[in-house]
């Protein structure tokens, strides 16, 4: 057995906030994953967060396991009658052997120990299932906002970022993937959000809270601001997008 590697936890001191200003994922996602499994009875959403994604998964599959390392997580998920959330690392889901027709990590596998992961994505996949990652990196609104927080996140925040970051950063190219690979379809995260949507996104990442711990509130409060003079008025809503990058495979 893999050995487990001690979990690196950037998401339970702010669970609320996480599940109420992070964006939703597409339902062409869903139906994409749904339609390439080998059958719809169990899907297994690993690093679920706050089951944005688990509970989209319900609506094509019969079961949906939902796994975090976090039980703050776990406990302000969005419950569903036909999502199971448990607290749990993704090298132990608990699941038995075999029964998984789908395993998928969104926004999640960059902080995995990822051998032990694929170890136990073999160990309860039935042949042919499919293992999915999914992962983004930074919004795009307009070319009057994107500049200011392209400069927060690089130069403000930049310091604080984790190195796992780097694997959002170029969609999970870095990552040992050693499945059949299949070829994704191009995919976007949408959301229509006011000036005080995105500075609570904003606030959900992990460099911004380890920079809050360090130094306090006050470069938030200037990204704020500096959003405020390109946004105009804050309860103006403008169109967020997230390009999406997936790397998805067969397993034998």
């Amino acid at each position: 057995m893999p050995r487990e590697r001690p979990f690196k936890d950037h998401f339970s001191d702010h669970p609320a906030a996480y599940a109420a200003h992070r964006p939703t994922y597409p339902v062409a996602l869903v139906d994409f994953l749904a339609e390439v499994a080998p059958r719809r009875q169990l899907a297994w959403d690993c690093g679920c967060g706050s089951g944005q994604l688990s509970v989209l998964l319900a609506a094509r599959f019969e079961r949906v396991v939902a796994t975090d390392a976090s039980a703050e997580q776990i406990a302000h998920a969005a419950p569903h009658p036909k999502v199971r959330y448990a607290h749990a690392p993704a090298e132990a889901s608990g699941l038995p052997d075999g029964v998984a027709d789908l395993a998928v990590a969104a926004q999640a596998a960059h902080w995995f120990d990822l051998a032990g992961y694929y170890a136990e994505v073999r160990r309860v996949a039935r042949p042919g299932a499919i293992v999915a990652l999914a992962t983004y990196a930074t919004m795009t609104i307009d070319q009057d906002v994107d500049p200011v927080v392209r400069r927060f996140y690089s130069e403000i925040v930049g310091p604080y970022w984790p190195p796992e970051r780097r694997h959002t950063e170029n969609g999970y190219r870095s990552l040992a993937f050693p499945f059949d690979e299949i070829a994704a379809p191009a995919l976007e995260m949408r959301a229509d959000w006011a000036l005080a949507d995105v500075v609570g996104y904003v606030e959900t990442w992990s460099a911004v809270r380890a920079m809050a711990r360090a130094t306090g509130r006050a470069p938030i409060e200037a990204l704020r601001r500096a959003l405020a003079q390109v946004w105009g008025p804050e309860a103006t809503v403008r169109p967020v997008r997230w390009p999406l990058s997936l790397r998805i495979g067969r397993l034998g």
